[in-house]
């Protein structure tokens, strides 16, 4: 046999194009493993939901800081003798019992709901880390103090408890801002901390924690350096969804007299109080009560889905 025949037939494999999927995911096809940040965000830009409600979360916002750029009309300018007039080109949705611009005031009403709003997460989210992280890094006998307080907290009625916080401390204050942040603060830890104790158990059980600790890094850098950035994606998950839910419970304490008060001069505008003010007027007109609530809605709402979104991404049991 000749050594022409001996020699092996080259052969040549088709190898199959990369998919659209393959190409936007380079992670898939290249074999390199990615971050669950990389996959968190290449979820959330391919989720309807979460940009619906990052856009209406940024417009409240942004309507909340700047509202004279929604409408030129003064909310306090109110006149009776355009009392639940209808809509006109000057106010879209007409004026309500005492003659105000019903969405001048909805627009305007924003600023203290999203006000409150970001107050209150700041109390709780610093309540939440002091307490979770102390806990869930020390364990012994710190962890089980302080687990059984925030159980207390926890089987404490909210609303309930909230009511009567708020009417206990709102008695001589002129606007009642800071007791509604206050009472919204102290009420509603209890999630969040569970999150952040949880989030630190298991990340102090990691090798790199135990590496810090034989090269001689204290408590405090461990805590801050290794630990915490750790446990701040869900936190901050947590905190999103919590933000909704404060928004809802300042408008439901005002909407019982025990919120926000009104001024005299009408400068306060709150949608618990238009709300609150358009209910004994509903069968007159019912405007003044549906635009402030859809408002209020879908504040709410945006805020509490983009939570989930960013929840159901960076949250690997989902996947």
């Amino acid at each position: 046999m000749s050594s022409s025949q001996m020699e092996p037939v080259a052969t040549s494999v088709a190898v199959p194009a990369p998919t659209v999927e393959e190409v936007e995911r380079p992670g898939v096809a290249t074999g390199k493993p990615r971050s669950l940040f990389s996959d968190a965000m290449h979820d959330l830009r391919h989720n309807p939901i979460f940009w619906v409600a990052l856009v209406l979360s940024l417009l409240v916002i942004v309507m909340a800081a700047f509202p004279s750029l929604f409408t030129p009309n003064n909310p306090a300018d109110c006149q009776l003798n355009r009392q639940h007039a209808g809509p006109n080109g000057w106010a879209i949705f007409g004026y309500n019992f005492q003659g105000c611009d019903i969405f001048a005031r909805s627009v305007y009403g924003a600023r203290i709901s999203v006000e409150v709003g970001f107050l209150s997460i700041a109390v709780l989210g610093t309540i939440a880390l002091l307490i979770g992280v102390t806990g869930g890094y020390f364990g012994g006998w710190a962890d089980a103090v302080l687990s059984r307080i925030t159980e207390i907290v926890l089987g404490v009625p909210y609303l309930l408890a909230g009511i009567v916080l708020a009417k206990r401390l709102s008695a001589g204050q002129s606007s009642g801002i800071w007791t509604v942040v206050f009472v919204i603060g102290v009420l509603s830890w209890t999630t969040a901390c569970r999150v952040v104790r949880s989030s630190v158990i298991t990340a102090k059980n990691q090798d790199y924690v135990a590496a810090a600790r034989m090269l001689g890094a204290g408590h405090a850098r461990i805590m801050l350096r290794h630990i915490l950035p750790n446990a701040l994606a869900p936190f901050v998950v947590v905190l999103t969804i919590a933000l909704g839910t404060a928004i809802s419970t300042e408008a439901t304490l005002t909407f019982l007299g025990i919120g926000i008060k009104p001024s005299g001069d009408g400068s306060t505008i709150s949608w618990g109080l238009d709300i609150s003010g358009a209910v004994p007027h509903v069968r007159e007109s019912a405007t003044p009560l549906i635009v402030p609530s859809v408002f209020l809605s879908v504040t709410v709402l945006s805020f509490i889905m983009l939570g989930d979104a960013i929840r159901d991404a960076f949250d690997p049991k989902l996947r």
